[in-house]
C-alpha cells in the first residue's frame, strides 16, 4: 500500500509522512489517517490543540481527585469492585493494577496493523479532551507508534464490551514498560528494553489513566476499517472476474444496460453493472449465447453477478458510516465533560468547572453489527463467483469448453481441484458469516451482563477478507484459461490486458497439468495487491 502523507489542515512537511490528531473538530483522524498509520508507518504528532486539549480535562481529573468523596475511575475499584472507596495512596497502584490485571490474553499474537491501528484509535480519543489522562501518556503512545515498537496482543481477551479491554491492555502494559513487545527487527524483547533503546521514559499511570487506556472500541474499529479498504479493492476485482467469465461464456452484457438498473435504484448494483459494462466494451465474445446451444438467458451466477455484488457494495457503504461515526466519538467511562453540575447517579462534578460521567458509549454494538454484516455480504459474493468458476469446468454448461479446461480430457484434469479449493474457501466464508454479535456472554459478576462480541466479529472478518481474495484468484485463473481457450475469438481490450498482465505475474495459462499450488499463489497475490484493477484501468479508466 501506497505511504499516506495526511496532515490533518495544518499542512504537509516535504517528504515525511505524517498524522497529526487533534484538530479541534472532529478528533482530527480519518479513516486514511488509520491507514497511515496501521499500514504505512506514517510517523504521528500531536498538535497544539490536541496537547491543550489534555491539559485541560487532566485539571478537571485533578480536582475531582482532591476531593473527599468517592468517584467512579478515579478514587474506586473498577466493574463489579467499584464500590470501593481508593485512598490517594493506593490510586497509582490501583491504575498499575488494572492494566497488569487486564493483560489477560490468550492465543496467537495478532498482527502489526492490527495493533498500531487499535494504538493510534485510542491516542485519538485521548487527544478528544474527554478521558482526562496526561499530555505525557499521549505523547508516550504516540512516541511508541514511531518508534516501531508493537506490543504483543492476543487473539482471544475482548468480548467487545468495555471495549477491548484485554488488548488494550497489553498495549498499556508496553507503555509501562512491561510485558513483551515486537522491535522493528521482528524480535520479541521485554518492553522496557525496547522503550530505553529509543530514549521512552515508562509511563507512571496516575488517577484514571490506567482505565482511560483499556475501555474502547479501538480494535474492533481498526479492523473494520482495514476491512473496508481491502473490500473496496476486491468488490471492483469480482466485477472484472465476473465479466471474464461472462465473456467465456459467451453470454450476453444485455443485461448490464444502464437503463435496467436505474429502474432497481440500488446504487450498488448500477455501480457494478457499469463496470461489469467497461470491462466488455470492445468484446467480440459477448451476445454468442444463440450460437451453436442456444439459450434464452445466462444462469443467475451471470446474470445477476451486479445484484449480488451490489448488495454487498451498499453493505460496505452503510459500514463505513458507521465507521466515520465512530472514528468522530470519544469512547470511555467514565468521560470528562465540561461544565459543573451531574445529573446524580454515576457522576461526579469538580469545582474546576468540569465533571465526570459514568456512561456506555464503549458497548461494541453499532460497530459489531456492521463487522457481522460484512461477513455475510463477503459470503454469498464468494459462492456466486464460485458458481461462475464451476460452470465453466463443466462441458454440459460452459457452451464449448473442454471438460475442466484440461488440455487432454482423462489424462489431464485440468482446473478440478482448483475448484474444490475455492468451494472448500466458500465453505468456510459460509460458516464465517454466522453473526458473532447475535451472542453474548454475561461477565464481571453480572455487572457487565451483556456484551457485543465486536472484537470476535472482526477478526472473523478478517479471515473472510482473506479467503475472500483467494477466491476471486480462482475465479480469475479459470476464466483467463477459458477466454484463451476460445479460439477464433477476440477478448475485449480489457480482459486481453488482464490476461496478459496475469502471465507477466507469473499466472500460467492453458496447458498440459502441472503443479498448480504456486500458478494460484500467483493469482492471488495479482489480486491482492491491486495489480488486477491496475491492468483494467490502464484500459476502462477507473471502475467504481
Amino acid at each position: 500500500m501506497d505511504m499516506h502523507t495526511v496532515v490533518n489542515g495544518e499542512g504537509v512537511e516535504h517528504g515525511l509522512e505524517k498524522v497529526v490528531v487533534g484538530d479541534g473538530r472532529a478528533f482530527g483522524v480519518t479513516a486514511s489517517d488509520v491507514l497511515a498509520v496501521a499500514r504505512g508507518g506514517a510517523r504521528v504528532e500531536l498538535s497544539r490543540e490536541a496537547l491543550a486539549a489534555l491539559a485541560a480535562s487532566r485539571e478537571i481529573v485533578d480536582a475531582l481527585a482532591a476531593e473527599p468523596a468517592p468517584v467512579y475511575g478515579v478514587s474506586t475499584g473498577f466493574g463489579a469492585l467499584a464500590t470501593r472507596h481508593i485512598g490517594p495512596g493506593l490510586r497509582a497502584r490501583l491504575q498499575r493494577n488494572i492494566v497488569r490485571s487486564h493483560a489477560a490474553g490468550m492465543g496467537p499474537r495478532v498482527e502489526r496493523e492490527v495493533v498500531r491501528a487499535l494504538m493510534f484509535l485510542r491516542l485519538k480519543t485521548l487527544c478528544s479532551g474527554h478521558t482526562g489522562v496526561r499530555p505525557e501518556v499521549a505523547q508516550t503512545i504516540a512516541d511508541v507508534l514511531n518508534a516501531g515498537i508493537t506490543p504483543v496482543v492476543h487473539e482471544y481477551g475482548s468480548l467487545g464490551c468495555s471495549g477491548d479491554l484485554a488488548p488494550l491492555s497489553h498495549c498499556a502494559l508496553t507503555l509501562m514498560g512491561e510485558g513483551e513487545a515486537e522491535g522493528t527487527d521482528g524480535t520479541l524483547r521485554p518492553a522496557g528494553e525496547l522503550l530505553a533503546e529509543h530514549g521512552i521514559r515508562p509511563v507512571e499511570l496516575r488517577e484514571k489513566e490506567g482505565l482511560a487506556l483499556l475501555n474502547g472500541t479501538d480494535g474492533m474499529l481498526g479492523m473494520l476499517i482495514m476491512a473496508l479498504a481491502d473490500l473496496d479493492t476486491l468488490y471492483r476485482s469480482a466485477d472484472v472476474t465476473a465479466a471474464m467469465s461472462l465473456e467465456a461464456l459467451l453470454g450476453t452484457d444485455k443485461v448490464l444496460a444502464p437503463e435496467l438498473h436505474a429502474i432497481r435504484p440500488h446504487p450498488g448494483q448500477a455501480a457494478s453493472a457499469a463496470n461489469m459494462l467497461a470491462v466488455l466494451a470492445g468484446s467480440g465474445m459477448t451476445g454468442h449465447h444463440q450460437d451453436d446451444a442456444p439459450r434464452v438467458q445466462d444462469a443467475y451466477s451471470v446474470r445477476c453477478a451486479p445484484q449480488v455484488a451490489g448488495a454487498g457494495r451498499d453493505t460496505i457503504a452503510h459500514a463505513r458510516l458507521v465507521a466515520e461515526r465512530e472514528l468522530a466519538a470519544a469512547i470511555d467511562n467514565p468521560v470528562v465533560l465540561p461544565g459543573g453540575t451531574d445529573r446524580g447517579g454515576a457522576g461526579a462534578s469538580g469545582s474546576g468547572g468540569g465533571r465526570l460521567e459514568s456512561n456506555g458509549n464503549f458497548h461494541g454494538a453499532p460497530v459489531a453489527y456492521v463487522l457481522d454484516f460484512l461477513a455475510i455480504a463477503v459470503a454469498d459474493l464468494g459462492s456466486i463467483a464460485e458458481r461462475r468458476t464451476d460452470r465453466l469446468l463443466d462441458k454440459n454448461r460452459s457452451h464449448g469448453l473442454p471438460p475442466f479446461l484440461a488440455d487432454d480430457p482423462g489424462v489431464d484434469s485440468g482446473l478440478m481441484i482448483a475448484q474444490y479449493t475455492q468451494a472448500a474457501l466458500v465453505s468456510e466464508l459460509k460458516r464465517l458469516a454466522v453473526p458473532a454479535s447475535a451472542d453474548s456472554i454475561p461477565s464481571s459478576a453480572m455487572q457487565e451482563d451483556h456484551v457485543s462480541m465486536g472484537w470476535s466479529a472482526a477478526r472473523k472478518l478478517r479471515t473472510s477478507v482473506d479467503n475472500l481474495t483467494r477466491v476471486i484468484a480462482v475465479e480469475l485463473y479459470t476464466a483467463a484459461r477459458a477466454v484463451e481457450l476460445r479460439e477464433g475469438l477476440t477478448p475485449a481490450p480489457a480482459t486481453r490486458a488482464v490476461v496478459e498482465a496475469a502471465r507477466r505475474a507469473g499466472v500460467g495459462g492453458p496447458g498440459p497439468d502441472r503443479h498448480l499450488a504456486p500458478d494460484l499463489a500467483a493469482a492471488e497475490s495479482f489480486v491482492r495487491d491491486g495489480r488486477l484493477l491496475a491492468a483494467v484501468e490502464k484500459v476502462t479508466g477507473p471502475l467504481r
